[in-house]
């Protein structure tokens, strides 16, 4: 679990390093990369170790090729090193990425027969335009922060109502919020699930209404959070 918190910052924190940098002393430590891949612009994250996409589930077909892995980080790279189109942090050079058939490629991609979901997006201005998951959410549930587990599934209303003004919130910069302490007080896993079983996480502040992806929630999402984990024995 601590582990999980400090990969759902780190990706987020990536700051430059200039290509002369990564011939000399690095890399510079031990490093515990987050499981990232960047294609097309798009960072991906494969979040959960043991999720239903692992093997590669039944629900999950791959469909075209879009790119292939130029760069594995893990003991290549230095610590600030900026991502670059084809990066990956463990997966093999040459590695092929895949989209992911009945879903947007911009949603999620299959290589090394693990899911990656969208993290990142260049000039991403909404929820919406990092995540294009309009009528593709089978459940959005409320895990464990000590184990991670499933604690909680939201109604369906709830699911809706939240969705609606989730994905219309604006992006911002998490280093941003970072500095208006933001990340501070009560912390919430909230999971979202999409139909084919893939699943990514966000964590969401209560104390604030921040998410760590880098958006503030309004009245609503609040109101909507605050009734269903009342919900939890």
């Amino acid at each position: 679990m601590k582990r999980l918190i400090i990969f759902l910052f780190l990706s987020t924190f990536l700051a430059s390093c200039n290509q002369s940098s990564l011939t000399i002393g690095c890399p510079d430590g031990a490093i515990e990369w987050v499981d990232l891949l960047k294609i097309d612009d798009v960072t991906y994250q494969h979040q959960f170790e043991n999720a239903p996409d692992e093997p590669l589930s039944t629900q999950i077909e791959k469909g075209e090729p879009i790119g292939k892995v130029t760069y594995k980080m893990a003991d290549n790279a230095c610590s600030d090193h900026e991502m670059r189109n084809g990066d990956a942090a463990y997966l093999a050079k040459g590695t092929t990425v895949y989209a992911v058939r009945g879903y947007p490629s911009s949603l999620m991609v299959v290589a090394n027969d693990k899911v990656y979901v969208a993290d990142q997006k260049k000039d991403a201005k909404t929820m919406g335009d990092i995540y294009p998951i309009k009528d593709l959410v089978k459940d959005i549930h409320i895990d464990s922060t000590d184990d991670g587990s499933r604690i909680h599934t939201f109604s369906r209303e709830a699911k809706e109502k939240f969705l609606n003004e989730w994905l219309l919130l604006e992006a911002i910069d998490p280093m941003e919020m970072y500095k208006e302490d933001a990340f501070e007080g009560n912390r919430i896993f909230l999971e979202i699930e999409i139909n084919n079983g893939v699943s990514f996480r966000e964590l969401y502040w209560s104390d604030t209404n921040a998410f760590h992806r880098g958006a503030y929630g309004n009245k609503i999402i609040q109101e909507v959070i605050n009734q269903e984990t009342a919900l939890i024995e």
